[in-house]
Formats: structure tokens, C-alpha cells, sequence
């Protein structure tokens, strides 16, 4: 199959809504402003579930998806502690943190977090493997304007970008609903099956601005690779 390739260096690009099934986000570079920016249908959250594949080599701290508010720049982040080896979920600037993940490089991982506001409980499904409940941040939803940002890690609202904590790698099947996700669906998503696509980001018809050098490809298909 030809390789779709779309190489995109203005400074801001219009809205795009497009079907990204089978492509993917590549990032390149270690940089302070390539990133993509997704639109999102609502902006308001008394719970949400996260969905997406990254493949990276990165061995330092790094953002894999970041939704910050004026309130909180952290409001829903899935960020990666090298030195500690835990996969952190941030709402509401508060952070839990999971260990033990086999976060190996160069290959696909798949990872869904959820979070509720009534119970402030938060959970982590690595790879199809689910952690255990953790408690960050009950009482208050997550109220908008939102931006969500694929590449960055937001000190700001939509901004403060650190370079050390910029993505390089492909990330793909982003996907985000306004409820906790069932554990079925989930296992239904990590095995690529048919499952109930996001209804708040929904990578099959999704809305997203590309700022600076990000590209959109076939999504590599790990089992093609030599070796594996």
C-alpha cells in the first residue's frame, strides 16, 4: 500500500475533520511547539475515559496526552515518569502514580484511564491490564474551555511547553467519552476489535489543528516489523 504522507509546517493549520483509521500522529522532533491540537464536542466533565496507542524510544519524561482548562493546566494528563518508571495520571493538577508498567520502547502500547468525580477515583488499563483505584480528586467536574493537546505537556492553558517533556514518537486511535468506560469495551479496544467509538473525540471522524512539524502516515503495523 502507498504510503500516505501529509508533512504540514505552516505555523497554525485550519480545522481539519478527518477519518484517521489506520494513520497515525508522528512526531520527529524534540521541540517546544510541534503539536496537535484536538477539537472536542463537549467541555464539561463529571467523568471521562481515555483511550490511544503511542510507540516511542523516548528514555526521559514525556506528555502523551494533555487537557488543560484556565483552572487547571493539568486538569487530564497522561504523562510518563522516566526516573520513577510510573505512568501518572493528573487531574486537577493531582497526580496518582502507577508502577510496574512494561513500558517497553519501539513497539505499540495501549493505555485507557478513567476518572470519575463523585468517587475522585482513578484507574489505569496498560496494555489490556487494569491497576488498581486510586483516589485524586472528587467534588468538582472538569469544566471548560478545554484544549487538548497530542505532543505537549501544558504549564499554561494552551501553552508553556518544555522540550524536555515534548513527545517524539507516533501516537494513534485517540479517543475520549464523557462516561467510565466499561471494562469490556476496553479489552474490546486494546484487541482492535469493534468497540463503541469515543463521543467526545472519536479518531474515526475527529476535528484537530496541526501546529509546526507533525505528519500524518499509515499507521506502522508492528507485526511487520523484522524480528518481531
Amino acid at each position: 500500500m502507498k504510503l500516505f504522507l501529509l508533512l504540514v509546517m505552516l505555523t497554525t493549520c485550519a480545522a481539519k475533520h478527518q477519518d484517521l483509521s489506520r494513520k497515525m500522529f508522528t512526531f520527529p522532533l524534540q521541540t517546544n511547539r510541534a503539536h496537535v491540537r484536538l477539537n472536542a464536542t463537549a467541555q464539561d466533565f463529571r467523568s471521562l475515559t481515555v483511550c490511544h496507542r503511542s510507540f516511542t524510544d523516548l528514555k526521559r519524561d514525556h506528555a502523551l496526552f494533555s487537557l488543560a482548562t484556565p483552572t487547571h493546566s493539568n486538569d487530564f494528563l497522561i504523562f510518563w515518569d522516566d526516573k520513577n518508571k510510573e505512568m501518572e495520571p493528573h487531574i486537577k493538577d493531582r497526580k496518582a502514580e502507577f508502577g510496574g508498567r512494561d513500558y517497553k520502547p519501539n513497539m505499540w502500547h495501549s493505555i485507557c484511564t478513567t476518572w470519575d468525580s463523585e468517587s475522585g477515583l482513578v484507574q489505569l488499563w496498560f496494555d489490556g491490564l487494569p491497576s488498581t483505584r486510586k483516589y485524586v480528586s472528587s467534588g468538582t467536574q472538569i469544566t471548560g474551555p478545554t484544549i487538548i493537546i497530542l505532543g505537549q505537556e501544558q504549564d499554561a492553558h494552551g501553552g508553556g511547553f518544555d522540550i524536555n517533556q515534548s513527545f517524539v514518537g507516533m501516537i494513534a486511535d485517540v479517543h475520549l467519552w464523557d462516561y467510565i468506560l466499561s471494562s469490556c469495551e476496553i479489552q474490546n479496544y486494546v484487541d482492535e476489535r469493534n468497540f463503541t467509538p469515543g463521543n467526545v473525540l472519536n479518531w474515526s471522524a475527529l476535528e484537530f489543528n496541526i501546529i509546526d512539524r507533525v505528519l500524518i502516515e499509515d499507521k506502522l503495523n508492528i507485526n511487520q516489523l523484522p524480528g518481531v
